[in-house]
């Protein structure tokens, strides 16, 4: 049903190309429209709560391969490999101007909530450009860019869904937060434990685009001196076979995996004490186990 929505949203927008291009992008999770239909049921105004989110979540992955030079997105040719970048761009900036168009038939509350994170997850995107620009080994750094990139969103969405349903929208939103954090924090770590086949894209990615994720920093501060200059030197470069097997020793040699595992189980753990809901407890659990 929340594809459908999407549909006749972009529909709506009467640009034939756009549709055209909207039909090729790879469906996901759509783990925020599940929160969503969780905390507050299937109704007509969750879809379109639901929907709305999507569109932002969507607008946000269109700039982010652009910003990436990504050609991958979910084991399929991304819109930018299909279409360009300049198009890519433009189909973006349209889902998002109908998000908003459309955030004007929420609750205005609802509505100040999502445009709040609207502004921090394009600040985080940035945060994500300035950082990934050199090799950055300071966590405080990190959790705060993927807060905003990555977790806002969730926590709106799982705030908003609250409101609409009339429970405590701030225990949600610790939820969603938390939840946000953790889910980042897995794709971190999948990155580095899995193929490409279940990635979607190739393993070892995230470092060679020069995003010093939570495992990297946490090896960083294991390493020796003249280990870390090693690190810092394969930052941003192909790796051979030699190298990634260097990473890969060094991970297993002091347990990096694990550390990580365990950093984002907290996560999880402080999301599912915020509520008393055993279905998105369920979904706190699934996430941080997948593929593991």
């Amino acid at each position: 049903m929340v594809d459908k929505i999407l549909y006749e949203f972009v529909k709506e927008c009467g640009y034939e190309k756009a549709l055209d291009m909207f039909k090729n992008i790879s469906s996901g999770k759509k783990l925020r429209s599940k929160l969503i239909l969780k905390i507050a049921g299937e109704n007509e105004i969750s879809l379109r709560l639901c929907a709305v989110i999507e569109l932002i979540h969507l607008a946000s992955l269109l700039h982010d391969d652009v910003i990436d030079d990504s050609t991958i997105r979910r084991g399929k040719p991304s819109i930018n490999a299909l279409f360009g970048s300049k198009n890519s761009i433009m189909l973006g900036d349209i889902l998002y101007s109908k998000g908003f168009y459309e955030i004007v038939n929420l609750d205005p509350q609802i509505a100040k909530i999502i445009s709040k994170a609207v502004l921090d997850l394009s600040i985080g995107e940035m945060m994500d450009v300035d950082l990934g620009s050199r090799f950055n080994p300071n966590l405080d750094e990190y959790l705060k860019m993927i807060e905003l990139k990555t977790a806002v969103l969730i926590e709106a969405a799982a705030r908003s869904a609250a409101i609409l349903a009339k429970l405590d929208d701030e225990a949600y939103a610790v939820y969603g937060k938390n939840l946000g954090l953790a889910f980042q924090i897995v794709d971190d770590i999948l990155d580095i434990i899995s193929d490409e086949n279940r990635l979607g894209k190739p393993a070892f990615n995230d470092y060679k685009e020069g995003k010093t994720t939570l495992p990297y920093i946490f090896l960083y501060n294991a390493l020796n001196l003249d280990d870390k200059e090693i690190l810092k030197s394969l930052w941003g470069k192909e790796l051979d076979e030699n190298q990634t097997r260097w990473i890969k020793d060094k991970f297993d040699e002091f347990d990096i995996v694990k550390k990580s595992k365990i950093f984002a189980k907290e996560l999880g753990n402080k999301a599912i004490s915020a509520v008393s809901n055993h279905s998105l407890q369920e979904i706190v659990s699934s996430m941080i186990d997948r593929e593991f």
